[in-house]
């Protein structure tokens, strides 16, 4: 039988292999590079958290998490941030709400300060993540560093390979990057096949992620009871609380233009920084010490005793937890958006199980992750990948990628929790 190929779409040429053999050793040292930054950045924030939050409390007679303990600490962390913003070199670079996961190379002379304005915050309690400064450093010292070292190779290589790499540090699985790159592709103009593209920052993103397990050994399983099988409740259940979570989000993605709004009008960082942190110190007095921080931590808290708090407590932390991340987002403390949504998401999901416990703790957990962060992040790999990994049940995939389907027509064409250049949100 002679097939018809009339309308079939053309292939696109595949490189050689002696045209990305060359690739391999320098997305190797870039995925290591990138990892140690990471783990220098967090495990230092890590030790100063610590001292800020254990040590001197104590030291004090002040309880770590009182009230007075988390105003004053929230406001000390935006007038310190506030400082580096203001004072030094670079000021901790570009308008944080301004900024993705994607990121373009900055001058060296930014990276110091933004590395500090980062682990200030991490260790300070703004509900942000890691991920957008370390991912906008590596970018830089890999473009600047590879165009003088191997100018051969091509300059938006650099880039990519740096975000791939970060990524798999992240998320300590190569997967990660490689949907988050391919994700990134689509909408690029690319030559040669898929995997051509994606050979190099796949490599980095392995590197990265290698080198994170290595010598941090991160979990992502939040070793909740896993889903039987598929049951036609627990698919209605992922339906409802995806899309439930992912109006929550929206909430907060059409607040972020007006709430940055009324913080740049104060016109300086160390009055816009330091309100911030003192309004982050009274959500952390009303939502608890869970609500503070990046989040990863906490939800592990959460995952390890479901029953200890009531449907309306776990909705609180969430409604909480998403008001300080757009105060944290909107008053210029340097972090991402990432992992609180994690935290959000999780706490929505919890909510929903004590309130219908019915719903397995994993279904409520995973759909409450997907549609946060499709809400937040608009990356729909990267939402189906980080709810999924965080229950590690093959019945979940499944119903996370029904799920996805009303959640995304939620959110799809809406605007994005980015910011233009000029305030204005992004779509």
């Amino acid at each position: 039988m002679v097939q018809d190929t009339a309308h079939q779409a053309p292939t696109a040429p595949a490189a050689p292999a002696r045209a990305l053999l060359p690739l391999i050793l320098p997305a190797l040292v870039v995925g290591v590079g990138a990892s140690l930054l990471l783990l220098l950045v967090t495990g230092l924030a890590g030790r100063l958290q610590g001292a800020l939050w254990g040590d001197l409390p104590d030291a004090l007679g002040i309880g770590p998490y009182s009230v007075t303990w988390m105003l004053i600490m929230l406001t000390a962390t935006g007038v310190t941030v506030g400082l580096v913003v203001w004072k030094v070199p670079g000021h901790a670079g570009p308008d944080p709400a301004t900024l993705g996961l994607a990121a373009a190379p900055i001058p060296p002379v930014v990276a110091p300060g933004l590395l500090l304005a980062a682990m200030l915050m991490l260790a300070g309690g703004p509900s942000l993540g890691p991920e957008n400064p370390v991912i906008m450093v590596n970018v830089s010292l890999a473009f600047w560093l590879g165009r003088r070292l191997l100018p051969r190779l091509p300059g938006p290589l650099w880039p990519l390979l740096a975000e791939a790499a970060t990524i798999g540090a992240l998320f300590g699985t190569p997967v990660a990057a490689a949907l988050v790159i391919s994700e990134a592709l689509a909408g690029r103009p690319a030559r040669g096949a898929l995997w051509d593209n994606v050979f190099a920052p796949l490599a980095a993103g392995a590197a990265g992620a290698m080198t994170t397990t290595l010598l941090a050994h991160p979990v992502f399983d939040l070793r909740m009871p896993p889903v039987s099988g598929p049951r036609w409740s627990d698919t209605l259940a992922a339906l409802v609380i995806a899309s439930l979570a992912a109006l929550l989000g929206l909430t907060a993605v059409y607040a972020f233009p007006h709430v940055h709004r009324v913080f740049s009008r104060l016109g300086h960082p160390m009055l816009a920084l330091p309100l911030g942190g003192l309004v982050l110190g009274l959500l952390g007095a009303l939502g608890g010490r869970l609500t503070l921080f990046k989040g990863l931590s906490e939800v592990e808290e959460l995952a390890r005793n479901p029953g200890g708090w009531t449907a309306g407590q776990f909705v609180t932390m969430a409604v909480v937890k998403l008001a300080a991340m757009l105060v944290a987002a909107s008053c210029g403390f340097r972090g991402g958006r990432i992992f609180p949504s994690v935290f959000i998401g999780a706490a929505f999901g919890l909510g929903a199980h004590a309130l219908v416990p019915s719903v397995p703790e994993a279904v409520g957990v995973a759909a409450g992750v997907l549609g946060m962060l499709l809400a937040v992040t608009r990356q729909g790999w990267v939402s189906l990948f980080t709810a999924a990994v965080l229950v590690a049940s093959p019945t979940i995939l499944a119903l996370l990628c029904v799920a996805s389907l009303p959640a995304w027509l939620l959110v799809t064409g809406r605007p994005q929790m980015q910011l233009k250049e000029d305030g204005t949100a992004l779509r």
